[in-house]
């Protein structure tokens, strides 16, 4: 049968829809784009904001105006909440949860149109960890390993511990087979994922500082980046190993949520603004190029215009690079859902476009800061149009650059030169334009 994928939310739903596929493929189906005609699609979804639940409808109704007769299933964090509200939407065949993910093609050997929706939701207690990798983009040279899964903390705001059940990791002695896997299908760069990834404890004890010296003492032909990390599980171990790497490269991106201490401790978050402040200073003294990006959340229940302005503040005095600001949305089953007073929707979104503004200048000035410097891009995409390659440096700089076409796609030395709007612009250095895939050299790098 033909089937089709669509995933909404983190780059963790990516990875596991890409072991999906797999276990669709190994079943015998044929994967085919979505919005392409098809006999069944499975929707991998989110629920973080309001906003993801609306999309999933969404796109739940974009599939039968394509397949009306498609078989549509629906799995990931919304369907494990709220089982019986996406069962009662039209055209819904079959609700899975997050224990029952991986387990689809072997509920379901054919896919048909249902009289009766069947929910396929149980608890996530004792729920185990499922390997799982994707590739962030089409030129296949970024891939997202998952190592840890789940999540043991208690943020008032969050419902991710519900939707994916408690903290669980990828065995210790299943981590290097599986980078030289995706080393060996090409991958230049990987990306270390989980929800809670600094709680990374392998069923043997190992922690995630334990995961990076192994990685870093193997010496892969790849780098490797931190996805997100708690500022409480952001060690000094870590930084000084990310520091001295020649793989793990400089750049963290450590939630915040507020800087404001009476919104953290609604929050229930673990640390405090000061302790935050003190870590970011402790990254730059030791990494001074190193890229660090923040998350927000604008607009919590109870946050006054002074609690707001010390976020701002905070902010705009910390050495980061970026942020990413979520507006709140409330969301059923968290604490932070029955606190009063709410924040009136125009003042989430004011307060929202002028953090967006901070990061744009915080962005800016990191940029600047790297005029002239000499960093490793591994080029990712040409465009005809401009006759320009596009990628990122090891510090997540994103740069453009002129090259032939041509091109190889492994690591370069690109000396950063101006910044053009919302990039870099480089220029590549030894003569590294001339290794392309008609260049003897090309060979001689493969083999």
């Amino acid at each position: 049968m033909n089937i089709s994928f669509f995933t909404l939310g983190c780059k963790l739903n990516y990875a596991e829809t890409s072991t999906l596929r797999e276990q669709f493929e190994k079943a015998g189906h044929s994967i085919v784009e979505f919005g392409e005609p098809t006999d069944a699609v499975i929707i991998n979804t989110c629920t973080v904001t309001e906003n993801a639940d609306a999309e999933c409808r969404k796109i739940i109704r974009r599939t039968l105006r394509t397949s009306p007769n498609a078989f549509v299933g629906v799995t990931g964090c919304y369907a494990q909440l709220q089982p019986e509200e996406i069962a009662s939407i039209e055209g819904v065949d079959a609700v899975f949860g997050s224990k029952e993910k991986f387990s689809i093609p072997q509920l379901f050997k054919e896919f048909h149109k249902l009289e009766t929706p069947q929910i396929h939701v149980s608890d996530l207690e004792e729920v185990e960890f499922v390997e799982s990798s994707s590739s962030d983009n089409d030129s296949r040279n970024r891939a997202f390993l998952k190592l840890q899964d789940g999540c043991n903390y208690n943020c008032s705001f969050c419902t991710i511990p519900l939707a994916r059940g408690g903290s669980r990791s990828m065995k210790f002695t299943d981590i290097m087979p599986r980078i030289n896997g995706l080393i060996k299908a090409g991958f230049r760069e990987i990306v270390l994922s989980g929800i809670n990834l600094g709680d990374y404890t392998a069923p043997t004890s190992e922690k995630f500082i334990d995961v990076l010296r192994l990685i870093n003492s193997c010496s892969p032909e790849a780098r490797f980046r931190i996805s997100s990390i708690e500022p409480n599980l952001l060690t000094p171990e870590i930084i000084d190993l990310v520091a001295s790497s020649d793989v793990i490269v400089p750049h963290f991106h450590i939630p915040l949520q507020s800087g404001s201490p009476d919104i953290l401790k609604k929050m229930r978050r673990r640390y405090k603004a000061g302790y935050y402040s003190s870590l970011i200073t402790e990254i730059r003294s030791k990494i001074p190029d190193c890229c660090i990006g923040v998350d927000i959340i604008v607009g919590f229940p109870g946050e006054t215009d002074t609690h707001f302005e010390e976020t701002f503040n905070f902010l705009y005095e910390l050495p980061i690079s970026y942020l990413h600001v979520f507006t709140y949305s409330e969301r059923e089953n968290t604490p932070a859902a029955e606190y009063m007073p709410k924040v009136l929707p125009v003042v989430r979104k004011e307060r929202t476009n002028r953090l967006r503004v901070l990061s744009a200048k915080k962005k800016n000035e990191f940029y600047r800061s790297q005029i002239g410097t000499v960093h490793t891009i591994i080029p990712e995409f040409y465009y005809h149009e401009t006759k320009l390659w596009i990628a990122w440096t090891e510090n997540y700089v994103r740069v453009e650059f002129s090259a032939p076409p041509s091109l190889l796609q492994v690591p370069m030395s690109i000396r950063l030169e101006e910044i053009q709007g919302e990039v870099m612009a480089g220029t590549l250095l030894e003569n590294q334009q001339t290794v392309t895939q008609n260049t003897p050299e090309y060979y001689s790098i493969l083999f």
